[in-house]
């Protein structure tokens, strides 16, 4: 929570929000705003719009001379992520981000044998997308147009259901194509997203990799082989494999953890004598209670239940409490007024009541709208 952000925000004047963003190995962006919030509720005095001028500098737009212009160290890049889900990632982090994430091994398809794409096919629209997204933003439509005229009609096929509809084959892999640095989100194009090459080239895959433990564990830790695979979506017996070797190599070391042991980077000790204090409001998909374990720590009693979707953290925005999950909250905007709603599953004392009032302020801020806070059930349903 420190390092991050939550106990108290960075200064602005030391970071930036992709500075954040690196520290949260990315910010979940499903939902866009709950990005932002999650970025600006980190960094002291941010905005909403401080996250997005951040972004707009982090695509690829064509240059005098037709080529790409490769996003500024200090912007953000919109691409996908770990768990090949959308996230805002740090420019300056993606040829590692890339490296690393390309290398991992392979999951079994989730599409019927006829849909499916070989490994030839799959290097040819990669191949495609790079070429046709160089110097350009382009909507899924006309990008589609242009795999075509460089591979085929067979790209086009449509074959995977998606939203009571069916998508051309080629998009089974765009997450891929993000992983090998020729993909990115654009600019939107009113209510269309554009995507675009951010001129990407992956680094080394084994220093990647173990670059991402290094942090995740800087960030996370101390975790399992298990917690990792978990929140990267990577098998777990390779991951097992990963740490065992770099436990080899001294990069990690193994220490007593709540009731076994996890890993930490080597060297990396130094943990604060007191637990952490405070409130705080954390958004859909927020890094702190998707990546932190374990989950019985982080979502105590009935937040096991109230706070978590089937299991599943995120789903939910987390009213957090001295560090643990304490109940969940829901923000309706109406124009320039933001009504929150906050559902406690235990009496909040004075301190914390003062302090999650402060939040709420905060939070009205960081959104550019005043917020008003009520305390009752929350009726919305999870997050799809």
């Amino acid at each position: 929570m420190d390092r991050q952000g939550l106990l108290a925000p960075a200064p602005a004047t030391e970071s930036s929000p992709a500075d954040i963003a690196g520290r949260m190995l990315g910010a979940h962006a499903q939902v866009a705003s709950a990005a932002e919030l999650s970025i600006a509720l980190r960094l002291e005095g941010a905005t909403r719009t401080d996250v997005r001028d951040a972004l707009t500098g982090g695509h690829a737009p064509a240059g005098k001379d037709g080529q790409t212009q490769r996003p500024g160290p200090g912007r953000l890049v919109k691409t996908f992520g770990p768990r090949g889900t959308i996230h805002l990632l740090p420019a300056r982090d993606l040829p590692w981000w890339t490296g690393a994430l390309s290398s991992l091994p392979a999951r079994p398809s989730p599409f019927r044998p006829e849909a499916r794409m070989t490994a030839t096919q799959t290097d040819e629209v990669v191949a495609a997308i790079g070429d046709a997204l160089t110097g350009a933003e382009l909507t899924v439509d006309e990008l589609t147009e242009a795999i075509v005229a460089r591979t085929g009609s067979w790209a086009a096929d449509p074959v995977m259901p998606s939203f009571q509809t069916m998508w051309p084959r080629w998009r089974q892999v765009t997450h891929t194509a993000a992983h090998r640095g020729v993909l990115a989100f654009g600019r939107d194009r009113g209510r269309k997203v554009t995507y675009t090459n951010p001129g990407c080239a992956p680094a080394s895959p084994t220093r990647s990799v173990h670059e991402l433990v290094d942090r995740y564990l800087r960030a996370y830790g101390p975790a399992t082989p298990q917690d990792f695979a978990t929140w990267l979506a990577a098998p777990t017996g390779w991951a097992a494999e990963l740490f065992a070797t770099l436990g080899r190599s001294n990069r990690i070391e193994e220490v007593p953890f709540a009731t076994g042991r996890a890993w930490l980077a080597t060297g990396d000790t130094a943990f604060p004598d007191e637990p952490a204090r405070g409130v705080r409001l954390l958004p859909y998909f927020d890094a702190y209670v998707i990546a932190a374990r374990p989950r019985e720590l982080l979502f105590p009693g009935s937040a096991a239940t109230r706070a978590l979707a089937g299991g599943q953290a995120g789903n939910f925005p987390v009213l957090l409490v001295d560090g643990t999950a304490a109940g969940v909250w829901y923000q309706r905007r109406t124009g320039r007024r933001i009504a929150l709603t906050v559902e406690p599953l235990e009496h909040l004392g004075t301190a914390h009541r003062r302090a999650l009032d402060e939040q709420v302020e905060r939070t009205g801020a960081m959104l550019e709208a005043a917020a008003e806070l009520t305390l009752g059930t929350v009726s919305v349903g999870p997050h799809a």
